[in-house]
């Protein structure tokens, strides 16, 4: 067992307060990760134990830095602590500087939205580059929010004329049937999320505006069937419970100047059985087209709480077992 001790220099004393964080919880963090004794004095971390402990330490508190330098952040989450601490066997200084001031898209309330891991940051990326991106990863990722984020820019900067959110109306569980009301009141809910992340996004006033004006629209999947969508932003969004010719159906209602964004998590299928998950299959049938990206989050990728991650985590190793 080698001990080794490391030093880290601080010029910015606004960066140590934000790195100990408010009683020191995010120090606290490091140091139970990786059982190390972390210290500050005279502007200078010190960072204590075992040798390969102390190094993975190092790597994190330099990614918590080059966070704090780059993205205008005075403060840190959990979140961002625990994304540091899962980039430790990689090179995370230099991998989280990239994040520097990628601002998508302010919300109605004066909040910037921006990627806040780098495969929200490679998805954002390859939306803002290709006609077509697939995104796909579990619960709590970003998929959904960032793609309406950026569906929002484009609409803003005038480069498309409508926003078109679309999901499969697919029962998990429940019965359509037994909810009140019509239609419309019948599929709301399944429309649930998208409605949320434009809310936040625009302000309701606003939201409601542009629905009467015909510029965003929300609606099933059933809805697309014999349409041809130009100059338009289009979102599928739970496309893991498309039959392959709803995604057929779907793909093909391109139009010129239009881009869509296609997001689901081939984990959690709420088709019959027997049915074939469209999304499971055309990532495979496109994936080597130009201009259609394909970009696969993990565990590290979440944003919610951290027992989202366990969560996932715990149910990736059952599937392993049962695939064994």
């Amino acid at each position: 067992m080698t001990f080794l001790e490391r030093t880290i220099g601080i010029e910015r004393i606004e960066n140590i307060i934000a790195l100990f964080g408010s009683f020191d919880e995010n120090i606290k963090m490091v140091e139970n990760e990786f059982s190390v004794r972390i210290t500050n004095r005279d502007s200078q971390i010190k960072i204590s134990g075992e040798e390969e402990n102390v190094i993975k330490a190092e790597r994190t508190i330099e990614g918590l830095i080059a966070l704090l330098n780059s993205g205008g952040q005075n403060q840190l989450t959990e979140q961002n602590v625990r994304y540091c601490i899962s980039l430790a066997d990689e090179d995370a200084q230099l991998k989280l500087s990239q994040l520097a001031g990628d601002c998508i898209c302010i919300t109605a309330k004066g909040k910037p939205v921006k990627p806040k891991t780098l495969g929200q940051k490679d998805y954002c990326h390859a939306i803002k580059n290709n006609t077509i991106t697939f995104g796909v990863g579990p619960a709590g990722t970003g998929k959904t929010y960032l793609a309406v984020a950026m569906a929002v820019t484009a609409f803003r900067a005038k480069q498309v004329n409508r926003i078109i959110l679309t999901r499969p109306a697919v029962e998990a569980g429940e019965k359509l049937g037994f909810l009140p009301g019509d239609l419309q009141s019948k599929v709301d809910p399944y429309l649930r999320p998208l409605y949320d992340a434009l809310f936040d996004m625009l302000g309701a006033e606003t939201y409601q505006r542009y629905v009467e004006r015909g510029n965003i629209e929300v609606a099933p999947l059933a809805y697309m069937r014999g349409r041809t969508l130009d100059d338009s932003f289009i979102i599928l969004d739970e496309a893991q419970n498309t039959t392959n010719e709803q995604m057929k159906m779907f793909l093909t209602r391109l139009g010129f100047n239009s881009k869509m964004v296609i997001t689901g998590d081939i984990t959690q299928i709420d088709l019959p059985t027997g049915v074939r998950s469209g999304l499971k299959n055309v990532l495979n049938i496109l994936k080597n087209i130009n201009d259609i990206a394909q970009i696969r989050f993990s565990e590290k990728d979440v944003v919610r709480h951290k027992l989202v991650q366990d969560i996932i985590k715990a149910y990736e190793k059952i599937e392993e077992v049962r695939q064994k």
